[in-house]
This record gives C-alpha cells, sequence and structure tokens, in this order.
C-alpha cells in the first residue's frame, strides 16, 4: 500500500468514492448530508480546481495500482475568533473503499496529510466524521484526536 498525491487522472475514482460516502452519511442525516441532483458534476470541477492549489492536499492510497481510500486536507487559518498558534489542516473529504481498513488505510492517509501538513507550518488537525461513520470515529480515537464540537440539525 502506497500513499501519494492524486493526479488528474484519478479524479473519476475520487468522485466515485466520495459518492459512496455521501451515499452513506446521507441516511445518518438526510436534511443535512442530502446528495444533490447535480453534485457528481459539481465535485468533478471542484477536484480538478483542488488538485492545482498549492494550499491543498489530495491524497490517496493505492494497493496493487487501484485506489482503495483518499483524503482532501487544507491547509488554512483558523476563524479569527480562534487562536491555535498556527495554521490548521482541515480534512473534508476523506474515505476509504472497504470500511474495514480505516485502521490501516484510513490510518496511512491520515499520518500522511499530518506530515504534510506539519511541512507547511500546521499544527493542527481537524477531521469532518459523520456521527454514526463508528470505523472512522474509532481510527481517529485510535490516532489520539479527541472530538472538539457536534452539528445538531434541524429543518425549518
Amino acid at each position: 500500500m502506497a500513499v501519494r498525491f492524486a493526479k488528474a487522472d484519478d479524479v473519476e475514482t475520487l468522485l466515485k468514492l466520495a459518492d459512496q460516502k455521501r451515499t452513506e452519511y446521507e441516511h445518518y442525516a438526510p436534511n443535512f448530508w442530502r446528495k444533490a441532483v447535480d453534485g457528481l458534476e459539481k465535485q468533478r470541477l471542484f477536484f480538478q480546481d483542488l488538485l492545482t492549489k498549492p494550499n491543498v492536499l489530495v491524497l490517496v492510497s493505492e494497493k496493487n495500482n487501484l485506489i482503495d481510500g483518499f483524503l482532501v486536507a487544507s491547509i488554512v487559518k483558523a476563524p479569527p475568533v480562534y487562536d491555535p498558534q498556527s495554521e490548521v489542516c482541515m480534512i473534508d473529504d476523506f474515505t476509504v473503499v472497504d470500511s474495514t481498513k480505516w485502521a490501516t488505510v484510513g490510518r496511512d492517509l491520515l499520518e500522511e496529510a499530518r506530515r504534510q501538513a506539519a511541512q507547511r507550518q500546521a499544527h493542527l488537525s481537524v477531521v469532518v466524521c459523520g456521527h454514526k461513520d463508528e470505523p472512522k470515529r474509532e481510527m481517529l480515537k485510535a490516532a489520539g484526536f479527541g472530538l472538539a464540537s457536534e452539528w445538531y440539525v434541524n429543518p425549518l
């Protein structure tokens, strides 16, 4: 298994994996995670753009020439009301093909993102995780992450 930077040729595979994760999350909280009808095309353009951004890390895990997970991390400033004392590594899109592989594939992607982010002067990582995504949550806990906030939703 190898972790590497994503290339333009990887975008279609990343779209499939992201769509699978969105489908899973839509079941957790359909009012918040509802998939947009044109979401795939919008995300295609978004991913293509991300690959050109110097402050964004798009990493893939690959085994036997097949992508088995990916992660998108942005190195950003924290909101001005907080002072984490450095830039932050914000990890949003992050998934693996097989949910039983979070402890290996997911952890390898996470550690490489953190290594790359530290080289870019970030000193804090934030990872988005659906509240019922237990395999991912368990990996994050095992990696030393703690819960910082929860979002509650209610339709108007």
